[in-house]
């Protein structure tokens, strides 16, 4: 008695007599060695870990070859080559639309390079500033860490917002200064040893800060909405870019306070 169900029914898909010219068992063969289809590995947050570790390790070896290397009297110029350089891996990996590593590790290496001038020359005048830059910056990555992981300040668009104005402000406020200080003499005092000196550098420590909670919450995003494995790259750059802020920062901010010694 024939079924009526079509799964076992001679109509339905399991009844349907095949058409078309059976395969040979060359196409057998060729059928069954062929590599089965595998879904594209998601970013996780070990890979964001690896990725970050690789990139902060470019940048310190860089750094470290530079300070001990690049002589004094061309200092000033391959710092400035190497930020120009540095600027323009971070417009490509900013507006691009592809996550390449080695633009990522080469933005590393060449900020790597003016990190590790400049902080030799910070070190020269203000022996054991370094170390001192190095342990805070440390210190505030592992406090907005905590921040971050507790809650205690969410990230909201609103949030999202702020903190990207504020880094907007400061670095407008930086070029204008530049150009004062290129056509006038002097500068509007946001870099000099003062009142306004320390307040805009402890502000922009701040927000270099809390440019690092924007990146946990894009990591985290990131990894719970199933971003390519590749985007941990992008994770790592944004993390390098905001810890050297940081550092810089810290370093001009602590030389204030030598120099009153």
């Amino acid at each position: 008695m024939e079924s009526s169900n079509p799964v076992f029914s001679r109509r339905g898909a399991f009844g349907q007599q095949a058409s078309g010219p059976v395969p040979s068992a060359y196409q057998f063969e060729a059928m069954y060695n062929a590599p089965t289809y595998a879904p594209p590995r998601t970013m996780t947050m070990d890979d964001v870990v690896v990725r970050s570790f690789l990139t902060l390790g470019t940048l310190v070896a860089v750094g470290a070859l530079a300070w001990v290397f690049v002589p004094e009297r061309i200092a000033n110029a391959v710092a400035v080559a190497a930020v120009v350089v540095g600027l323009i891996f971070w417009a490509i990996l900013t507006f691009g639309r592809k996550v390449n590593p080695v633009l990522v590790l080469g933005f590393a290496a060449s900020y790597g390079v003016a990190v590790g001038v400049i902080s030799h020359a910070y070190n020269s005048v203000y022996n054991g500033i370094v170390l001192q830059a190095v342990v805070g910056t440390a210190l505030a990555f592992g406090a907005m860490l905590a921040v971050y992981a507790f809650r205690i300040v969410r990230v909201t668009p609103k949030f999202v917002r702020f903190v990207i104005a504020a880094g907007l402000a400061l670095v407008g406020l930086m070029v204008l200064n530049l150009l004062v200080s290129i056509f006038h003499v002097g500068g509007i005092g946001i870099r000099e040893n003062g009142p306004l000196g320390i307040i805009f550098s402890v502000a922009a420590i701040l927000v270099g800060c809390l440019y690092l909670l924007l990146d946990f919450s894009s990591i985290e995003d990131g990894v719970r909405s199933g971003a390519p494995e590749k985007a941990s790259w992008l994770a790592a750059f944004g993390l390098t870019l905001s810890l050297v802020w940081i550092y810089l920062e810290l370093l001009r901010f602590l030389s204030y306070f030598y120099s009153r010694d």
